[in-house]
């Protein structure tokens, strides 16, 4: 006959397998339309802000913003690009830069792209990339101007100078697309909590039956924070 704890650890398991969390991303407001994520990542970013198109740009403070492109057609001829920028740090930090491939044409020309516009998605996650992992030879400089304009700049730094190899128009976005983005992220996290915790309770039920004594171990020891695991586990001189 199955024992409660039994049983209590078979319910927590139905549980967390039951967890949908595929149904809180179909929720993502930037899905809208049609289109689908092919990138998603936080990047370190530059932010410095212009006050005019001619004024010189303050001094910059480096965050990580999540940059995520959404396309909208097949990869091999995409109808639009759509590239958002969030922070973690601002929840109002919402900026967008949307291209189709007649607007790609003036890009193209005004900045000698040698690419065509199915090759732009790739270009931009290459760059975005390379800046995660070289963050002192690749920066991604974001310039914020009045009006809600601002600019992404990709620099290449050649040691003797700074090379501007790609520069993407962005436009901050309305109160309601922030409106819609804050809510999605924080039932996000939300969402995510809920998983952690019922994955939790069942870890906690399996060891009950197992092994009770490194159970009450655990929940005797304090919890631990982010930062703290190195200092704890460093011996004392």
């Amino acid at each position: 006959q199955m024992s409660l704890s039994t049983k209590d650890a078979a319910s927590n398991e139905e549980a967390l397998h039951a967890f949908d969390f595929s149904t809180i991303d179909d929720m993502d407001p930037s899905l809208a339309g049609g289109h689908r994520a092919i990138y998603e990542r936080e990047v370190p970013f530059e932010l410095r802000v212009q006050q005019a198109a001619d004024a010189p740009q303050e001094v910059g403070t480096l965050e990580a913003v999540r940059v995520k492109l959404l396309l909208l057609g097949d990869d091999a001829a995409p109808a639009a690009l759509r590239v958002e920028l969030t922070s973690e740090n601002d929840l109002f930090f919402n900026y967008t830069h949307t291209l189709d491939p007649e607007g790609f044409r003036q890009v193209q020309e005004s900045q000698k792209l040698m690419v065509d516009f199915a090759e732009y998605p790739s270009v931009l996650t290459r760059m975005l990339d390379t800046c995660i992992r070289e963050p002192h030879a690749h920066l991604a400089v974001f310039v914020m101007q009045r009006g809600g304009r601002g600019h992404l700049d990709f620099i290449q730094n050649m040691e003797y100078k700074f090379v501007e190899l790609l520069s993407c128009a962005f436009v901050a976005s309305d109160d309601e697309t922030v409106r819609q983005s804050i809510a999605f992220r924080y039932n996000a996290v939300k969402s995510r909590l809920a998983l952690m915790q019922a994955r939790l309770q069942d870890i906690n039920a399996l060891v009950k039956i197992k092994n009770p004594s490194l159970l009450l171990q655990l929940q005797r020891a304090p919890p631990r924070f982010p930062g703290s695991a190195a200092s704890a586990t460093t011996p004392a001189k």
